[in-house]
């Protein structure tokens, strides 16, 4: 995932040019190069998660993020926004608690005819999770797995066993999110994950294919 205050910078340092790109001096131009990165790498997902960039510079770079990615298999999703995410052409949208309903943007899409739409969600109970499987959602989020302060408001971490418990509930994939590192992934696959989710974890400039490699080894121990 993307996040451009775990880059450490604001957007408000500078403007886009005349034809709304990106430029080099823009924070947001370092989120494209993470992007580009990652889906050289071989990540299957990046959802941008700039939930306080006003709309129009948000579009255009989900938009600049979804072009660089056709080529790949990368698809881009957007958190929260589905107007942005059908506006710039991305794959796909992620909802939290607060946004539009799992089943209201299902009933959308098959009105639409838009089956290859990606609808994902966020859980943090077996409950939540059963429930976004039932309204239409493709994939969950389910987390905190492990203690991160940026979670922290989600209350403790639920931890490896309450994964696996929700794995096992549901017939969607389950991304493993919150805390997560190179070291633990492995365990998060374990128990039943589908994938991990992260934002530090791949947002570091160098190492974004080295962790892509660490994570797609093979098991050296057993699943559970």
């Amino acid at each position: 995932m993307t996040d451009r205050k775990a880059l450490e910078s604001k957007f408000a340092s500078s403007t886009p040019d005349s034809n709304s790109k990106i430029s080099k001096t823009d924070p947001a131009h370092e989120l494209l190069e993470t992007s580009r990165r990652a889906a050289a790498a071989g990540i299957n997902w990046i959802q941008v998660r700039e939930k306080d960039l006003e709309t129009r510079r948000l579009a255009e770079l989900v938009r600049l993020a979804a072009e660089d990615a056709r080529e790949t298999g990368t698809r881009i999703l957007v958190n929260d926004r589905l107007d942005v995410a059908l506006a710039a052409g991305a794959a796909g949208v992620h909802l939290g608690e607060t946004s539009l309903h799992v089943e209201t943007v299902a009933e959308w899409r098959r009105s639409a005819g838009h089956a290859e739409f990606r609808i994902g969600a966020s859980c943090h109970s077996t409950e939540a999770a059963r429930a976004a499987e039932g309204a239409g959602a493709d994939y969950i989020f389910f987390g905190p797995v492990f203690a991160t302060p940026s979670k922290s408001a989600f209350g403790a971490p639920q931890g490896i066993e309450r994964l696996g418990e929700v794995c096992r509930a549901v017939r969607i994939p389950v991304l493993a999110i919150g805390g997560v590192t190179v070291e633990n992934a492995h365990s998060c696959l374990a128990a039943g994950a589908a994938g991990v989710a992260a934002i530090r974890l791949f947002q570091e400039p160098q190492n974004v294919s080295t962790v892509v490699k660490r994570l797609l080894e093979p098991q050296k121990t057993p699943r559970v």
